[in-house]
C-alpha cells in the first residue's frame, strides 16, 4: 500500500478524468495502491466502471485484487453488481475470475474467506455478488 502525498492523490484523481484510456488505467492502478482506500473509493468505482474501455476496467481491478484485501475486493464486488454495460460486466467477472488466488492452493481459502465476510456486508450489492461467487464454489 502506498501513503500518497495530498498533492500525489489530487493528480491521480484528476488523471482518473483523462480522455486517454491509458492515463486512466494508470490513475486507477495508483489509487488502488493508496492505504486510504475508501477515501477515493466512488473515483476506484467509476474507473471500474468506464464506459469507454474496458482496459481501464481491467487494470484497476487487477490492482485492486492484488492488494488482497477486504478494501480491494469490496469495491471490485461493488462495481460488478452494479455494472450494466456488458463488456464491463464481462471483463469484472473474467477478473474476479481469473484472481491468482484461486490457483494459489492456500491463497484461495484466503479468497474464499474473505468473501464469507462480505457475505455478510451491509450493501446489499456486494453482499449478493458475495454470495454469488461462493455459491459457484459448491
Amino acid at each position: 500500500m502506498e501513503d500518497f502525498t495530498e498533492q500525489g492523490l489530487r493528480d491521480s484523481v484528476a488523471a482518473a478524468e483523462s480522455a486517454a484510456w491509458s492515463v486512466r488505467a494508470a490513475a486507477g492502478r495508483r489509487l488502488a495502491a493508496a492505504s486510504q482506500i475508501e477515501s477515493v473509493a466512488s473515483v476506484l468505482r467509476r474507473l471500474l466502471l468506464d464506459a469507454q474501455d474496458t482496459g481501464v476496467t481491467s487494470e484497476t481491478a487487477a490492482a485492486l485484487l492484488a492488494r488482497r484485501d477486504l478494501a480491494g475486493l469490496r469495491i471490485v464486488l461493488a462495481a460488478r453488481a452494479a455494472a450494466s454495460d456488458e463488456g464491463t460486466t464481462d471483463q469484472l467477472a473474467a477478473e474476479l475470475d481469473c484472481d491468482p488466488r484461486w490457483a494459489t492452493g492456500q491463497d484461495g481459502d484466503e479468497l474464499i474467506t474473505q468473501l464469507r465476510t462480505l457475505a455478510s456486508d451491509r450493501d446489499p450489492e456486494v453482499r449478493d455478488e458475495a454470495l454469488l461467487r461462493l455459491s459457484r464454489l459448491r
